[in-house]
Order: C-alpha cells, then sequence, then structure tokens
C-alpha cells in the first residue's frame, strides 16, 4: 500500500515529533509513513549516530559500552530537535535517560507507540541487529523492558496503541492525536 501524500489540511507543525517505545513498536516504519503525511522530513537517530560514528550501534555497544552510546544518542537527538521541525523515530532506550528525556519533553512531542509484547517479539524476530537481544529470548527481554520502561514512555505527551495491523491506522491514530492537541 502506497504511503499518501501530505494532507493539505493539516497545518504545518512547528515542533519537532519524536516517537519513542520498545524495539518493535515501528517508530521507524511508522516514523516514515508519519512524515510524508505530514509533509515534514524524517530522520531515525540511530542511523544518523551509525552515519556520525561511522560504526554500527552494536559495534558501539561492543567496543565503548552503552553508556558511551546514550551520551552520542543524547547529542545527536540534540541536534535533530534542534533543527527544523521533523519527525524522528528514536532507539528504544533514548528516553529512558533522563537529560534525553527532559530535553525531548520541552522541545518537541514524544509520541509513546506502545504494543504488547507478543506483537513486539514477533516484529522484532525479524532483525538480528539488535544489542540487548543477542543470544537471549525476545519476549523475555521485552518483557523486562517494558516492566522498567513503560513508566517513562508513559511521560510522552501522546500515548498510541501500535496494534498488529497496518501501519496507515496507526499513522492516522498520531495525526488525530496531533490535531486534538491543537
Amino acid at each position: 500500500m502506497a504511503t499518501p501524500a501530505p494532507d493539505p489540511s493539516l497545518r504545518p507543525l512547528p515542533r519537532s515529533i519524536v516517537l519513542v517505545g520498545l524495539m518493535g513498536a515501528g517508530k521507524s516504519t511508522v516514523g516514515r509513513r508519519l512524515a510524508a503525511r505530514l509533509g515534514m522530513p524524517f530522520v531515525d537517530a540511530d542511523a544518523e549516530i551509525e552515519r556520525a560514528s561511522g560504526l554500527s550501534i552494536a559495534e558501539i555497544f561492543e567496543r565503548f559500552g552503552e553508556a558511551h552510546f546514550r551520551d552520542g544518542e543524547r547529542r545527536v537527538i540534540a541536534r535533530l530537535i534542534g533543527g527544523p521541525a521533523k519527525v524522528i523515530a528514536t532507539g528504544g532506550g533514548a528516553f529512558i535517560a533522563a537529560d534525553t528525556r527532559a530535553l525531548i519533553l520541552a522541545e518537541a512531542v514524544a509520541v509513546w507507540l506502545d504494543a504488547d509484547i507478543a506483537t513486539l517479539a514477533e516484529r522484532v524476530k525479524r532483525r538480528d541487529t539488535r544489542p540487548l537481544l543477542r543470544d537471549r529470548d525476545p519476549a523475555e527481554v521485552l518483557a523486562d523492558l517494558a516492566a522498567k520502561r513503560n513508566p517513562l514512555y508513559a511521560e510522552a505527551h501522546i500515548h498510541i496503541s501500535s496494534k498488529p495491523t497496518p501501519h496507515e491506522a496507526t499513522v492516522r491514530a498520531i495525526v488525530a492525536a496531533l490535531a486534538a492537541r491543537g
């Protein structure tokens, strides 16, 4: 199904929209479609981190550890939010760091894409590039992460349930929630 053209009835948004949530929630896929619908640029923060460092996310984790990665992630997200308004997909752990979360909440519209563990586990099985899942049961890891992270994701301005339906349904739900915010 083709992504619809930008909706001319939607006025340009003055702030970036930052998609947060667990891995597999659809942040990148939905983000691309949402950006197209809103006529905004789309940026994947993880792809920007990889481009800036010349390393994959997995390589950064392996060589330098998670703390180093999170520091670089915060700097990249700050740069992205500081530019023209866009739709930004973040990695699952970005919103967990207090300083990154505070920046997103103050300077952008945070949208939490929430999905049940079974849906997330099914989606993440398709790619083996996720450092936190290496040699582990995805459903177990995701359940542990959800228990820790969901209370923080709940601080997002908008909460959208990402169901195993066409991505366009999630895009429509986000557009409606943005319109309701005014």
